[in-house]
């Protein structure tokens, strides 16, 4: 009886959220202990606040690094890096049921259940099969990236090294991480093909595999498409071809980033084009963010707290959260009793979701600035260690050079905003909360009148 009852205790413990929150956490650690070995650096062994920050950038997605992976990294260490990329683009769960499945063991309905949290998904019916189709596409993909990559990457590198290259950054890009082994993006801001792969992979990644397969589904037809793919997709085209419009009337005279020297003229479109895409969670860089204007500055910061779609492989709010809040506040301006939007009305839930979700990314963002600028240098600016906290926490990557001025301690706090980033707020929230008792949601109290504005 006494056994029953601590497995039922252990159930109760172990809630979906809760398995994913403690398996990225797993996997961010195990990486850790794995960086900190003598054959994955080419110089001394990596202290461990720098091997768990590695870590837990590349499991996170995010891109954000103390050192240099081309440089600093042996081919051991840039493989980890890699695999842990891949391994967090694809998700704990996901990586959990292919193994699973390859060793033959059955599946059973907890494992279902945590697949459809973190997948995002209504229904158990076909999670596991969805998950496959998952894999299958990542890595087709990713194939076809490698193969458009290797075309450029030969000729820079030779054959070996290049074909390297081309597979590590395909694989970095299609996941939103950012990790190069180029030694930065601004030596190929020239390649309109890398430039474009690149684009194609991060935006196809940051759709989200829902939206993917829906529009494998309904044959690219509009009409047919679900309400949720038809506001990912316009939300999506809007904030990245507004940014590009944007970033080119802020940056296009400006001789530190889109008119610098070694940026051809005909390739500045694509220029302002790339730091849009690049911006929603991806952090490839092919312009100096610090000598970016201040407006071009805090428009980046916009899209990277925006970031990319649910059930994909960045991070951020998501777009279908901002769509959500913006609909919102037009619903409420307007006078309307409710959202209403291609012919479907958004329940009141979402917006609660929405709005709590924002909230608590604001309060994040604020109280990492607060923390961060009390350990680092006080010349630095508020408004640049902003810029790196919410980069964190997009699991963008982008960075003005912040990160390499921090100490340990600065290091771990943006570890953890990395983390919570990667798994999500209101998933970290759920996970950590107390699940409510049957009969407490019964009772109801007379609604109490309060003025707003």
């Amino acid at each position: 009886m006494k056994s029953f009852n601590r497995i039922l205790l252990l159930r109760r413990l172990f809630t979906p959220s809760r398995i994913l929150l403690v398996g990225f956490l797993l996997l961010i650690l195990t990486g850790a202990l794995l960086f900190r070995l003598p054959l994955m650096s080419t110089g001394e062994p990596l202290s461990f606040v720098d091997a768990l920050f590695t870590a837990t950038s590349a499991v996170c997605v995010t891109g954000l690094s103390v050192l240099d992976p081309g440089t600093d990294l042996t081919f051991f260490g840039q493989l980890l890096l890699m695999l842990l990329i891949q391994f967090g683009g694809l998700g704990f769960m996901t990586l959990s049921t292919l193994l699973m499945v390859a060793l033959g063991q059955r599946i059973g309905l907890r494992d279902r259940l945590t697949l459809q949290s973190s997948l995002g998904q209504d229904a158990l019916q076909g999670v596991v099969g969805l998950t496959l189709r998952i894999v299958l596409v990542t890595l087709a993909t990713e194939g076809l990236g490698a193969l458009l990559l290797v075309t450029r990457m030969v000729p820079r590198h030779g054959l070996l090294k290049g074909i390297w290259h081309a597979i590590f950054h395909s694989v970095s890009a299609f996941c939103n991480a950012g990790f190069d082994l180029e030694g930065g993006f601004i030596t190929v801001q020239n390649d309109p093909v890398v430039l474009l792969a690149i684009m194609a992979l991060i935006t196809i990644g940051g759709l989200g595999f829902h939206v993917l397969f829906d529009i494998r589904r309904s044959g690219g037809r509009w009409r047919r498409l679900e309400f949720h793919s038809k506001l990912v997709l316009v939300t999506s085209a809007s904030l990245t071809f507004g940014g590009a419009l944007l970033f080119g009337l802020l940056e296009w005279e400006n001789p530190g980033t889109l008119a610098a020297e070694g940026l051809h003229p005909l390739m500045r479109p694509m220029g302002a084009l790339f730091q849009s895409v690049t911006c929603r969670t991806a952090g490839f860089a092919t312009i100096d963010q610090a000598a970016m204007t201040p407006p071009a500055l805090m428009l980046t910061v916009l899209l990277m707290f925006i970031g990319a779609s649910p059930a994909s492989t960045g991070g951020g709010i998501k777009t279908t959260t901002f769509s959500v809040f913006l609909l919102m506040v037009l619903q409420v301006l307007q006078g309307k009793p409710r959202i209403e939007v291609y012919k479907r009305s958004i329940s009141q839930e979402l917006v609660n979701r929405a709005t709590v979700l924002l909230i608590l990314a604001f309060v994040l963002i604020v109280l990492s600035q607060m923390v961060l600028t009390l350990f680092l240098p006080e010349e630095i600016g508020s408004s640049f260690v902003l810029y790196e906290v919410v980069s964190a926490f997009g699991t963008v990557g982008l960075t003005i050079g912040v990160t390499e001025q921090m100490g340990d301690v600065a290091k771990v706090w943006m570890s953890a905003v990395m983390y919570i980033g990667r798994v999500g707020l209101l998933t970290l929230a759920v996970g950590l909360s107390r699940r409510a008792k049957k009969g407490e949601s019964r009772l109801s109290y007379p609604q109490g009148r309060l003025m707003i504005g």
